[in-house]
């Protein structure tokens, strides 16, 4: 991957460069929010490394300067205020996913292609799974050349799942992207509706997975 990352602590950013690197990624590093416009208009990334406390330009300022201009760069926030409220205001404001300091690089790089999957994915507008497809243009879903009807939330929750390139998504993680405009809704809510689809899904030739530790993932049915 062709990485941009803004990032004002020096030694964390030396780490992430030379550590992304060795797992074959190049990467460019701006420590100041004023040069990533200038960086991302030389060069074309795959994904934006955008750290919230930058300095000349705050990192939440970046973002909604370059979602105003719909640059589609994905975008992967990474912050030390890792608050629920801190999260959904950046999600709302067009980041693709968060991760709070300190994290693993591991992790780090494993969202970055997520990020990178769904961004090819939204590109051809059409996502599959198994018999099931979803046209994000007319955002319908369909079972081989039968539509599914779902109500507002369940339509929500299975476009993430079926955008997610078969990366598994956590309740947290469904629940910013299903209800990101309701902080007070309870990870239940998720359980309820991941409920719901299986039912209706049954029959389909797809299911949805609950991975221990990782959350739940679509997939063809057995």
């Amino acid at each position: 991957m062709r990485l941009l990352l803004a990032e004002d602590e020096s030694a964390l950013a030396d780490w992430l460069v030379r550590t992304l690197a060795q797992g074959g990624n190049q990467v460019d590093w701006v420590a100041d929010g004023r040069l990533v416009r200038r960086a991302l208009r030389a060069e074309r990334y795959d994904a934006l490394i955008l750290d919230l406390g930058l300095p000349g330009l705050a990192g939440d300022e970046v973002l909604k300067s370059l979602r105003e201009d719909d640059d589609p760069v994905p975008i992967l926030i990474l912050t030390a205020r890792d608050t629920l409220a801190e999260r959904v205001a950046t999600l709302k404001a067009g980041a693709d996913d968060f991760l709070a300091k300190p994290f693993e690089v591991e992790e780090l790089e494993a969202r970055l292609l997520a990020l990178t999957r769904r961004a090819r994915g939204r590109e051809t507008r059409r996502f599959t799974c198994g018999n099931l497809t979803f046209d994000a243009t007319t955002k319908r879903f369909e079972a081989g050349s039968a539509p599914i009807t779902l109500t507002a939330r369940e339509h929500a929750l299975l476009r993430t799942l079926i955008q997610s390139g078969g990366e598994p998504l956590t309740k947290r993680e469904l629940l910013d992207r299903v209800f990101p405009d309701d902080s007070g809704v309870q990870a239940e809510a998720i359980e309820v509706l991941i409920h719901r689809l299986r039912k209706r899904l049954a029959g389909t030739g797809v299911q949805i997975a609950t991975l221990r530790g990782l959350g739940y993932l679509l997939e063809p049915a057995a």
